[in-house]
């Protein structure tokens, strides 16, 4: 690591330190909020990075939290300064979080680059918030560290244990099928979510802090534990203390992030049998550190890694019993050689050191690696000639008949259809058929929100039916389950082989040989092509018209096409690189 900094040498000296005009106006206006000279001079201002907002339920205690933060920094001689930015709230954002996600990374980004910020704090959890704000502090590489919002508390209705998300899907089906009443239905929804945090389940939120963990990008253990435990709120001020010292020592994400980093958040999300959706995500933080992760390299790690996260949708439990088990680091501990122990992180300790006497204390919530829940394929990535850049699905969360599969597509052209026609009498639909919704990836959609877990119709609900195959460019909740083949790439929208997909094509689905296959000949396929039409792009105006301008496609992570970084070569990856910040060099000119 770097040698230690002195006053002068920090990114703030330049704007608190130079005897000039502007500084003197820094300086004014700082004492213009109640400050003396003597709480930042000198010291690491050190932003935190904050997404708490009124309608962020994942988010609630972050009021609180972000005191905790502040008290952390002053104790560790900092300045804290608290900066709110997109909420992203998964809940309730429409059309969906994934369309703004990228725009948490670029104002994550620009407001590090343009204020006097010295180091940071990212506060979030929320699904698509941990990857925003990794990806915009990856890109200005300054002193990060991110704080995990953690998992709420177990839901509850009449003894039964409930997860979020994963239950509400479950007992949706059985409200549709008539298997329970409407009062029923709606002590459910009273029960089901009962306490700050984010998801329980192993959804998105709960893999992507995990894989941040795994990174090295978290305080070691900070995943695991509940909102609204007394030790999340120790971590706290834990964190706040760290980036403190992180300053000091100039460690930046440039000196943590390798390739095999990445692979270790990737095994980490592997042996949860994590949301789909880290897929999507991981590719897209990896590109914004130079790092070529492909899905390809997801599939080869699932191929040789166990599931041993009993967790729901997958398995049993929820994130209180994982952490009351041991958490991650016992999790990551028990998976020995599958990890790269010497790889950095946050704490100045390897992830070895870090993980070094981790017990597991409940065997059946972390399993054993030689009794996992299932040996292998966590996730899998399907090619063919419906998804010649791939495809996702997440083999543990289907009903095995289903893993190699034959059967007659009943198409949908958007969601709005499939909305009118999915529970019609008139659909002509059996349980052995493939149901394909078109239209709902990056650009079509717009924003490719989390459509994926496409309903089961409802007359094969009454029948009992509670899983099909289903095939779509969407995305899914990763507390969703179900046969369900998403992100499919290229995405209908651009032209890719689903949107050419009429009702009766045969489809096959392979998932030991990673295939996904439409029964149609080459020359009927390139006669479908040349008749089909592009559709209108669905923004005029916003945020909307960059996001259909520049995102990628879900194989490349659906990042903008001028944010990412160049990608390192081979031997560049194997060990930690630095370079400069951007507007971090004492010759460059200031903006005001």
């Amino acid at each position: 690591m770097a040698n230690r900094k002195t006053s002068e040498e920090l990114r703030s000296y330049r704007w608190y330190g130079v005897n000039d005009l502007r500084s003197f106006g820094h300086r004014s206006r700082t004492a213009q909020m109640g400050y003396h000279a003597s709480d930042y001079m000198g010291k690491p201002v050190i932003a935190v990075v904050n997404t708490w907002s009124e309608i962020n339920s994942c988010h609630t205690h972050f009021r609180q939290r972000v005191e905790e933060v502040k008290r952390g920094i002053w104790q560790a001689g900092g300045f804290p300064v608290e900066m709110p930015v997109m909420t992203l709230a998964e809940p309730f954002q429409k059309p969906t979080t994934m369309l703004y996600r990228n725009f948490l990374a670029m104002e994550t980004e620009e407001i590090l680059k343009s204020y006097p910020f010295d180091g940071c704090v990212l506060m979030g959890g929320c699904d698509k918030t941990t990857p925003g704000l990794l990806m915009g502090a990856i890109s200005m590489n300054l002193p990060s560290i991110f704080l995990p919002a953690g998992p709420m508390l177990r839901g509850n209705w009449n003894g039964r244990t409930l997860g979020s998300g994963s239950d509400t899907w479950k007992y949706w089906a059985e409200l549709r099928a008539g298997k329970i009443t409407e009062d029923e239905w709606k002590g459910i929804e009273s029960g089901i979510a009962r306490s700050p945090g984010h998801c329980m389940t192993m959804g998105t939120a709960s893999t992507m802090t995990s894989a941040a963990e795994a990174l090295g990008l978290t305080l070691p253990g900070f995943s695991s534990i509940p909102a609204v435990d007394s030790r999340h709120a120790q971590f706290a001020s834990l964190t706040g203390q760290r980036i403190v010292e992180m300053v000091w020592t100039d460690v930046k994400p440039s000196d943590i992030l390798t390739a095999k980093s990445f692979d270790n958040a990737v095994t980490t999300v592997l042996a949860m049998s994590g949301s789909t959706n880290a897929i999507v995500h991981l590719v897209a933080v990896a590109r914004r550190a130079g790092i070529d992760l492909t899905t390809a390299r997801f599939d080869e790690l699932s191929r040789i890694t166990p599931v041993i996260g009993n967790l729901r949708p997958s398995g049993q439990y929820l994130m209180e019993d994982f952490f009351y088990a041991g958490g991650l680091r016992a999790l990551l501990l028990e998976l020995g050689d599958l990890v790269d122990g010497s790889q950095m992180t946050v704490n100045g300790s390897t992830l070895g050191e870090n993980i070094a006497g981790a017990e597991i204390f409940n065997d059946d919530v972390i399993r054993k690696r030689g009794n996992p829940v299932v040996a292998s394929d966590g996730l899998a990535v399907l090619t063919g000639n419906l998804a010649p850049d791939g495809a996702v699905i997440k083999p543990a969360a289907m009903e095995a008949h289903l893993l190699n599969h034959r059967g007659r597509a009943v198409v949908f052209k958007d969601y709005a259809d499939m909305a009118a026609r999915i529970d019609t009498e008139e659909l002509d639909v059996s349980a052995d058929s493939v149901i394909v919704l078109q239209h709902a990836g990056p650009i079509g959609a717009p924003g490719m929100p989390e459509w994926g877990q496409l309903p089961i119709p409802q007359k094969l609900l009454k029948q009992g039916v509670r899983d099909m195959v289903r095939i779509s460019d969407a995305r899914m909740s990763g507390t969703s389950y179900g046969a369900c083949v998403l992100h499919v790439a290229p995405e209908s929208f651009v032209g890719g082989p689903l949107a050419l997909v009429k009702d009766g094509d045969m489809i096959q689905l392979d998932v030991a040989a990673r295939r996904l296959h439409l029964e149609v000949s080459d020359e009927e396929l390139s006669a479908r092509k040349a008749a089909w039409q592009p559709p209108k792009l669905p923004f005029e105006r916003g945020f909307g018209v960059m996001h259909q301008l520049h995102v990628l496609q879900a194989n490349k992570g659906c990042d903008f096409d001028f944010l990412e970084e160049p990608v390192k070569t081979a031997s560049a990856q194997s060990a930690p690189t630095t370079h400069d910040a951007p507007g971090a060099k004492s010759s460059e000119p200031e903006i005001h």
